[in-house]
């Protein structure tokens, strides 16, 4: 699983930086902590966080960063395309009930 990661991980980082993401790169979970705190792409970090999460150890380290506070988050792959759903479990707050309207009349 963690090879497929890599390799997912390679396809959405931009050109300038897929060289350096390579199975026989030594240095490849310390530049994958960079790329993850530089990054505003949600996917990317949920996976590069997948990532160092399964090397374990002292790499998850390379996650905390106190100045952003990241939500918990759920990637789901269906066919091959990953999409990621913020989930609202553990904030202490009850999720707030969505308003419909019909016809411009608020409905309960």
């Amino acid at each position: 699983p963690m090879i497929e990661l890599v390799f997912e991980i390679r396809r959405r980082v931009n050109a300038h930086t897929k060289p350096g993401i390579k199975l026989a790169n030594p240095d490849l979970l310390g530049e994958l902590g960079d790329i993850y705190h530089s990054s505003k792409d949600t996917i990317l970090r949920t996976l590069i966080k997948e990532l160092l999460t399964r090397a374990g150890g002292n790499w998850e380290k390379l996650l905390t960063d106190s100045s952003t506070p990241t939500p918990k988050t759920v990637v789901k792959v269906y066919r091959g395309q990953a999409s990621v759903e913020a989930t609202s479990k553990g904030s202490g707050t009850p999720p707030s009930k969505s308003v419909r309207y019909y016809r411009g009349v608020r409905i309960a």
